[in-house]
């Protein structure tokens, strides 16, 4: 996954940019030294040029995604200021974007009691945003990616609190056949083969319609090892687990030589998107389009450092198949004066992971209780144990542990909008947005020991609300078996007046929504070894149990913006931003539970949402004839009751949980810049500093850092720098070349804000080279990513009860040769 990042800095150019490149030579702008205009639609408006825009974009058009072959989500969170991430691996990813940041949920119970992201995503018109599982949409044919940093939630609603990201796709274009391939091969440093493939056709039918093709296959072999380990439950490490085995209690051990592989972390991204554009007359068309993908992958994208550098040993097998179909429409049109957009899109999601828990002996409660036999009479006495499984001495029998998890998404959206001409010296946006989000979660969790102490198979509740009503496998000790819903009925707008013609404009925006939010099915516990006295209908009813009820989470507000932005010449302008942005509430599963360890409070059975306020000056300049690019911002953020998650079955619930525990103030400064230096070379940086501090704690149930802490996951200073030579030729075989290199440093910092679980990340810095050519139609280019194979702490975390480092890919060589079509 992170060689896609390091192929993005490194091989980063396409036949595409030597098509535009060789034509420019041909022309009286090849001896030019002026940057390159981007378009943006950050505004629901028309396209406008991004220095036009009085908010702060981080746009990464067309001819960028190709130079720095950004690909995946990890590409491009490599690529930009403010964006970070807390990742496990392709499609586990939790973005976070200006330092509102807290660790992620584990993606065992994403779907089950995950909160929703503080950041959106956007694939066109449609959020793709999910509970510690964001759409990682692979970057094949697009037109550009925008980042918008900070709140965002005026024009783009729930979850745009600490910004947006929209993935812009490339549309069918009428008139017009063209088309484009590229093929790509490497290898990593004592790891696999890599190999990609991707390409695009467009298709003019006729004068008023076209069709658009984009399809991709990539597979990127793996770099981690599974070892031959074995592991025991040990009563030293978790001694809750222990209770009562006494001195004579025998441990088994396993180990895991049928899963021992090299490289076994190997992951796939196959895909089609299929659009269609139709053009009723000059005022009205429609786009339908469709998108398909498949990301797969086995083994696990962190390791373990006491095994040994790029080494775990895990007994569960872990693989990860996560596809989804979506289809979208929109209607594009103008009513006299008013333009007008009603768009839509309905995806369908499905997410198979299986994964390695045996972990969860370092951490459990109950861990003796469904892997070991019983001897203490008092126990056998008040719980009516089954005589079967008692012996003379307590026998731990198998250790090992998994989790398979099925997740289901369907989400439905639609928005209808109007605005005024931009032309015009007041202008207005704003319409109505409906959204409908369910997931269907079925967590099954495997102790291997449980069939020989007598476990019987386990279904859920007769009278819970039921996903599956089968009874699971043997071997299931616990499982989820729930249902999330969340309906939001939004009304926003935003009015923008010039004060001044041309020179000062200011801009008000607000949105009021309503969200309901459904929280129903059941936690099922096994009670196999019970010789009947114990109700077998064993768990959680989530409409009756604790502080649930049949009744939805209502949630309604009304959240507002402020932008003034001055422009005193054609290459200025200065802005200020006051926005709020926000995330839903939810349900908690242990709520209303009273906690084991009576000095800590009962876990509420819901939380609110959390609140972001943020201040800001940005500037955009041209200078140098527009050969110096400079834009930037400098921002304040309070974040008011954040939403935290914590697993604690020790002393609260032995179900995570979630808290508005905490308040947080940042301060900080991101600034971006392309230089043309000469007609021949360009330079780009990006310098990202985020000053983040723990405000106040009022945590009742999770142990946070103390006040004054840095906020986790992101470093306080963030640069990056590129530089890029270009150069007509004169060869039999080559007519262009090129020769780039790029390098990344990113500062310490610390991987949870929960003090048990703090750790601190090392600085890193990262470089990469690379050189092609091209003729006509083709391009070659050789790379090397991660040239000193630098070894990053990306994420370092405890999800599965034993500490794991996310790496980058270690060192990387390989080929791309790129053909595309050039028309007579």
């Amino acid at each position: 996954m992170t060689q896609a990042v390091l192929w993005g800095l490194a091989a980063s150019t396409s036949a595409s940019v030597f098509a535009q490149d060789n034509e420019a030579a041909n022309n009286e702008e090849a001896d030019s030294k002026e940057i390159s205009r981007i378009v943006v639609t950050a505004t629901k408006t028309e396209e406008v040029d991004l220095q036009s825009a009085p908010i702060t974009v981080q746009a990464v058009d067309q001819k960028a995604l190709t130079e720095m072959n950004i690909g995946n989500f990890d590409d491009l969170r490599s690529n930009t200021p403010s964006l970070n991430a807390a990742s496990r691996g392709p499609g586990q990813q939790t973005i976070y974007i200006r330092g509102l940041a807290v660790q992620p949920i584990t993606v065992l119970l994403s779907g089950a009691q995950g909160t929703s992201p503080n950041v959106a995503l956007y694939l066109d018109e449609q959020p793709v945003t999910a509970p510690g599982r964001n759409l990682d949409v692979y970057a094949t044919d697009l037109e550009r990616i925008e980042v918008l940093p900070g709140p965002q939630g005026t024009l783009f609603g729930a979850s745009s609190q600490a910004g947006t990201i929209r993935y812009i796709t490339n549309k069918p274009q009428l008139g017009l056949f063209d088309a484009g391939f590229t093929g790509e091969a490497s290898f990593t440093k004592d790891g696999e083969f890599n190999s990609s493939g991707e390409g695009f056709f467009n298709l003019p039918i006729g004068n008023s319609t076209a069709a658009r093709i984009a399809f991709y296959n990539v597979n990127l072999g793996g770099y981690i090892d599974n070892v031959l380990g074995e592991f025991t439950l040990d009563p030293e490490i978790n001694p809750e687990s222990a209770v009562d085995l006494g001195p004579d209690a025998t441990y088994q051990t396993v180990n895991n030589a049928d899963l021992v592989e090299e490289n076994f972390n190997d992951s796939y991204y196959k895909g089609l998107r299929a659009g269609l554009f139709h053009e009723f007359n000059s005022d009205w068309n429609l786009l339908v389009q469709n998108t398909y993908q498949e990301l797969g992958a086995d083994g696990v994208f962190d390791y373990d450092p006491e095994v040994g550098d790029l080494e775990v040993s895990r007994f569960f097998p872990d693989e990860l198949k996560d596809e989804f179909n979506q289809t979208t429409w929109t209607l594009e049109g103008r009513l006299g004066a008013l333009n007008m957009v009603y768009t839509g899109g309905y995806l369908d999601r499905e997410v198979n992971q299986s994964v390695d828990y045996t972990g969860y002996n370092n951490a459990g409660a109950f861990i003796a209780y469904y892997t070991c036999t019983y001897d203490n009479p008092d126990y056998i006495v008040n719980y009516d144990i089954d005589p079967r499984f008692i012996t003379e001495n307590r026998e731990c029998l198998d250790p090992t542990k998994g989790t398979k998890i099925l997740q289901e998404h369907e989400r439905f959206t639609q928005e209808f909008r109007i605005s005024t001409p931009a032309e015009n010296r007041w202008r207005f946006v704003g319409g109505v947005y409906y959204d409908d989000f369910q997931i269907d979660t079925q967590d099954d969790y495997f102790y291997l020991a449980t069939p020989d102490l007598g476990f019987a198979p386990n279904a859920p509740i007769s009278d819970a609300f039921q996903v599956n009503p089968e009874t699971r496998p043997a071997g299931v000790a616990f499982f989820n078996d729930i249902r999330r819903t969340e309906e939001q009925l939004a009304f926003f707008g935003e009015f923008s007046y010039e004060l001044i013609p041309d020179t000062l404009q200011a801009t008000i925006g607000a949105r009021a929504y309503e969200i309901e939010s459904d929280f129903k099915g059941s936690s099922n516990f096994a009670n196999g070894i019970f010789s009947g006295s114990v109700d077998l209908d064993s768990g959680r009813d989530y409409d009756v149990d604790g502080g649930h009820t049949p009744e939805p989470l209502e949630q309604d507000d009304v959240i507002t913006k402020l932008n003034v932005s001055w422009t005193p010449d054609a290459n200025t302008m200065l802005y200020f931003t006051r926005s709020e942005g926000f995330r839903p509430g939810g349900w908690n599963r242990g709520g209303g539970i009273p906690s084991v360890n009576p000095d800590f409070p009962t876990v509420s059975a819901t939380y609110d949402t959390d609140d972001v306020t943020n201040w800001e000056l940005g500037w955009k300049t041209l200078l140098f004839g527009n050969s110096f690019r400079f834009n930037g911002a400098a921002y304040f953020i309070e974040w008011e009751n954040m939403q935290v998650s914590r697993f604690d079955p020790q002393n609260v619930s032995i179900l995570t949980f979630i808290e508005n525990s905490a308040d947080s103030e940042i301060f900080g400064i991101e600034t971006d810049f392309a230089w043309r230096a000469t007609p021949n070379f360009t330079l780009y940086g990006a310098v990202s500093y985020n000053d983040t501090e723990l405000t106040d704690v009022d945590a009742q149930v999770i142990e946070l850092a103390p006040i004054g802490s840095q906020l986790p996951l992101v470093p306080e200073l963030q640069a990056s720098l590129r530089g890029r030579y270009e150069q007509s030729m004169d060869w039999e075989w080559a007519d262009y070349g090129f020769v780039q290199v790029s390098g990344k440093y990113s500062g310490k910092s610390y991987s949870s804000l929960v003090a048990e679980e703090r750790r601190e990340q090392d600085a890193y810095a990262i470089f990469n080279a690379a050189a092609g050519i091209s003729r006509g139609s083709w391009t070659a280019e050789l790379f090397v990513e991660n040239l000193f194979d630098e070894r990053a702490e990306l994420f370092i975390n405890t999800q599965d009860d034993i500490p794991r480092i996310t790496t980058n890919r270690p060192m990387t060589a390989g080929i791309r040769l790129t053909y595309r079509f050039l028309p007579l």
